[in-house]
């Protein structure tokens, strides 16, 4: 794919989200709400995942990519996620 320029004409390269690590996240939703296209989803993390140490109801769900194909690699996500978990691929 050829590089995408800014509107000031300064090349940028789209990354596209790959994964998100799910040891590392939260489950805050920040990234869910940036995403402008419906890209992720909130999940039950399940009881077996979880260790003692969770008190928290956020730290029982995680979010997960639920359409990458849509992704139009802007990065809001990973600029918002306060555990850096996740990982972008160029196209």
């Amino acid at each position: 794919m050829a590089n995408a320029v800014t509107r000031g004409g300064t090349p940028w390269t789209p990354l596209y989200v790959d994964a998100i690590n799910p040891k590392n996240c939260i489950g805050c939703g920040r990234c869910y709400k940036v995403c402008p296209r419906d890209v992720l989803t909130l999940v039950d993390r399940g009881d077996d995942d979880m260790d003692d140490d969770w008190d928290d109801e956020d730290a029982k769900a995680l979010m997960s990519v639920k359409d990458a194909q849509d992704c139009i690699g802007c990065g809001a996500c990973g600029r918002t996620c306060p555990k850096s978990c996740f990982t972008f691929v160029a196209a």
